[in-house]
């Protein structure tokens, strides 16, 4: 557990509010310690933490760190006993708070139970006489639209059941957007209290009572009793409601069963009336089956002659048929072979005439090949005279460009003569 640092200059404060309110990010930002803190439900203060001396306006600052009472891991005695200790001990060292800061989530829906366990025993901490110390600190706004944020904290600040009864003993209720400057103006606000001494501190020091003793306790009894009443209520709410289910539920089954029965009497006279219905159609059904076999017997008699009689024409008609188209397959044959015949003699008359053809084409190609020989012959030879014509030029001014080397030569050796005699 943490300790007040001596010095008579130095301005405590201590920082409260359920698990998950935003405590320890409070404590961080304004003192720029490094504090564990939550996103969750689950608490991460599980002590009470002290910070460093932090200079503000020239007056030095200690901030307390608490958890709450809703706490995942500790009881609310075994917190309160927590706080208590700490409290106790600052003060036996002769340190008083100069304010307290008890932190509320505006983003909340509504001020649940246990929101309101955690300020009532605030309070009971506290004392009526030093609530003019105490600020009341709304945070998480930007989690909210603030029309609706501003409904809840009219209805925080005019409610008996919440913080009302706080602000008319002089307690404060501010706003905290989550900056450094808004938390330093709520301590610069606090700074300019004076100490005050807290219930729980009288109590247990200078009343020298127990723990048990105290308001606090008795309001964490006071609300376990009412917990307990609460869920005594309730219970007994439950038995009767059970009690009361299970005599309707009774009661429905009696009227169910009676139903029933009821029921299974008109449904075996109901099956009884259709039996008897059913064998008298039955027996009308035999009869109406008995003349329509008969009917049907005399109808297939009927028809099988008419069938016979319809076969028999339809056979001597197949015959006709088979004959005459025997007649004419064998006509049809006859126009085919004559056909073929004729074809054939086509076929060959275009046989003739192609190999005429072929013959010709091949004289043609033959006349052409011929042609291209005798051309690609006259070119080579345009060639060849060309190539000799090229080769004679060639020859012809390697015999002048010889010459005039040698003309060229002369002239020099003419000149450097000439220089030698000179």
């Amino acid at each position: 557990m943490g300790r007040v640092p001596e010095g008579s200059e130095t301005a405590t404060i201590a920082v409260m509010g359920a698990t998950g309110s935003g405590k320890s990010t409070f404590v961080n930002l304004v003192s720029g310690s490094s504090l564990r803190t939550s996103d969750s439900l689950h608490s991460c203060t599980e002590e009470v933490a002290v910070t460093e001396p932090f200079v503000v306006d020239s007056r030095k600052v200690v901030l307390v760190d608490t958890p709450g009472f809703d706490d995942t891991n500790k009881s609310d005695s075994d917190i309160l006993k927590l706080i208590a200790d700490f409290l106790t001990s600052s003060y036996k060292d002769g340190h008083t708070l100069t304010g307290l800061i008890f932190i509320h989530r505006i983003s909340d829906h509504r001020m649940g139970g246990i929101s309101l366990k955690n300020f009532r025993t605030f309070r009971k901490l506290c004392g009526e006489q030093t609530l003019r110390n105490v600020v009341i600190v709304t945070n998480m706004w930007s989690d909210v639209e603030p029309h609706l944020g501003e409904e809840r904290e009219r209805e925080l600040a005019t409610n008996d059941v919440f913080f009302k009864p706080a602000l008319d003993q002089g307690t404060k209720m501010v706003r905290h957007d989550s900056s450094a400057g808004s938390a330093l103006s709520i301590i610069r606000y606090i700074l300019g209290n004076r100490p005050v001494v807290m219930q729980i501190q009288k109590e247990l020091v200078d009343e020298r009572k127990d723990i048990s003793q105290t308001a606090a306790v008795g309001e964490l009894e006071r609300q376990l009793q009412e917990a307990k009443e609460a869920q005594r209520i309730e219970a007994e709410r439950l038995r009767q409601e059970m009690e009361e289910a299970a005599r309707v539920r009774e009661e429905e089954e009696r009227r169910q069963r009676e139903e029933q029965a009821r029921r299974r009497q008109e449904e075996l006279a109901r099956i009884e009336a259709e039996r008897r219905r059913a064998e008298e159609q039955r027996q009308r059904e035999r009869r109406e089956w008995e003349h329509r076999m008969w009917v049907e017997e005399q109808e297939r008699k009927a028809a099988a002659e008419r069938q016979q009689r319809e076969l028999e024409a339809r056979i001597a008609e197949e015959r006709r048929q088979r004959e005459e188209n025997e007649r004419r397959h064998r006509e049809e044959q006859a126009r085919l072979e004559r056909e073929l015949a004729e074809r054939m003699r086509i076929e060959e008359e275009a046989r003739r005439h192609q190999e005429a053809l072929e013959a010709q084409w091949r004289q043609a190609a033959e006349a052409a090949e011929r042609e291209r020989a005798r051309q690609q012959r006259e070119h080579e030879e345009r060639m060849a005279e060309d190539h000799r014509i090229y080769q004679e030029a060639l020859r012809v001014q390697r015999e002048n460009a010889e010459r005039w080397e040698r003309e060229l030569a002369r002239r020099q050796q003419d000149d450097g003569g000439g220089c030698f005699i000179q």
